[in-house]
This record gives C-alpha cells, structure tokens and sequence, in this order.
C-alpha cells in the first residue's frame, strides 16, 4: 500500500530503540526523510546507520528532552538540514517503573520527572513543529500514549502522564484553526509490548517462567506485540488515507484493555 509519505520531513523523538526505532524504520520504508533523537549516543548512531543503510536520509541529535533547549536544538537542526518537518511523532517517554515505598511517601519527583519526559516534551516539542507545518498547509503530530493513559491503571504517575499526552492530541485536533490548515493530530495506545532491554525484556530474562505466565493471563493473544506492530499503524495514520482522522486515540493492544 503506497502512503503517501515519499520525501515527507519526520522527526520522531526517543526513536533509537523499541517502538520509536520501529516507527523510524517503518516511515523510511515509506520514502520519507527521518530524524530521529535520544539521550544515549551509541544505539543513536546505531540506528542513523541502519537507516542510512536502507538508503534513507536520516539525521541523529543527541540530547535530553527534558532539558529546556534540546526541542529548540533538534528542530533547529532538522530545519538547518531539510528546512521543514512534516510529521511529528511524540514517541519519547517512561517512567513507568516501580518506585519504592508507599504512594503518599514518594514526594513530587517521580511525578513532575515522569510528567516532564512524556507529557510535556510532546508539548514542546509540538509547539515548535506547529509553525513549520502551517507554513506549508499540511502536517502530522502522532503522539504515543498508553492504554494506561486511557483506562487509568498501572503507576498513576505514568498514567497521568500519558492521559495528558491524549488530551494534548485531542484538544489540538478540535482547533478548527489548526487543523482547517491542514494538520491534524492522534495519539496511539500501545498495550504489553515487548522489546529487548525494556522493562518486559528485563522481566524475560530475569524470570522466564513467570513472564510466561503474567502474559498468558494479561494478553487474550497469548503474546505481548511487537514494535512493528504500532509502528504499521503509526504509518497509515500519518498518510493521505487517513486525512480525516483526526483527534483519534488508536488502541494496539491485542485486546488487552478493558474498557470499551
């Protein structure tokens, strides 16, 4: 299925591994230019050249997004090389661990940590996108949130943090002034997926058996998702066809979530 996408100007942030990787790969397959950043410098480069190897051209900033001037930095970057972005995806976040102690004892750092790498780097990063894609009548914000973020479960510092990233998407996406100049805004849900050397990779290796089990009990398919899986979603949301999508919180999650 052809996208729509050849030589469309992405950027998806913490998109050196998991399910930003994903994306990154899976948009470059679809003829667009991607710039990827993330905090660690090793799996950047890594990445950059995977996807310079599949012939795409592709730019890796290093930085923290929690930082005040790294969203300036990258954008500015991205601008200085291709002179616009065209698609947006907030796919930096965490802070879905576990944090010792009782609920009322944790004070306020893991909640503004967490609120700061997921909800409001999609925010700022998003202001500085929305003027480029105005300029040229025509843009795309995918935000990847949570069905923790839709159903409340789970660490409520994540999940406030990730309901926050929906209500972002979705608050913009009812600006007729936004999207009648041709942008339009969505956030992903993605369920258990598994990635090597994330929190249900550590979990694998660290106990098979019991991994085993919590999936087979929280998964209907019997199995997490993959990367790919939302990264294929990602990809038609970001596409010609689906231009009236728009304020949409798409669920990847095998059926795991449970409201309707």
């Amino acid at each position: 299925m052809n996208l729509g996408l050849q030589g469309k100007k992405v950027l998806v942030t913490g998109g050196s591994y998991g399910i930003g990787r994903a994306i990154a790969l899976g948009l470059s397959e679809e003829g667009c230019d991607v710039a990827i950043c993330s905090r660690q410098s090793l799996p950047l480069e890594k990445t950059v050249q995977e996807l310079k190897s599949k012939g795409c051209r592709s730019l890796g900033i290093q930085g923290d997004v929690t930082q005040d001037a790294i969203p300036d930095q990258v954008i500015g970057a991205i601008v200085d090389a291709w002179g616009t972005i065209d698609i947006l995806i907030n796919n930096v976040g965490g802070g879905g661990g576990r944090v010792e102690g009782s609920i009322e004892e944790l004070g306020e750092e893991p909640w503004l940590h967490t609120y700061s790498l997921n909800a409001m780097a999609a925010i700022k990063f998003t202001m500085k996108a929305i003027p480029l894609m105005r300029n040229q009548h025509w843009g795309r914000v995918v935000t990847i949130a949570s069905i923790q973020g839709r159903e409340g479960t789970g660490r409520p510092w994540y999940a406030v943090s990730k309901s926050a990233e929906i209500t972002l998407m979705k608050t913009l996406a009812r600006n007729p002034d936004l999207v009648r100049d041709g942008l339009t805004f969505n956030s992903i849900a993605p369920g258990t997926i598994f990635t090597e050397g994330n929190d249900w990779g550590r979990f694998k290796e660290e106990n098979p058996d019991k991994f085993h089990s919590v999936i087979q009990e929280k998964c209907p398919m019997g199995r997490p998702g993959r990367p790919d899986e939302v990264a294929a979603v990602v990809g038609f949301v970001c596409s010609e066809s689906a231009s009236f999508m728009n304020g949409a919180c798409l669920v990847v999650d095998g059926g795991e979530s449970r409201c309707i």
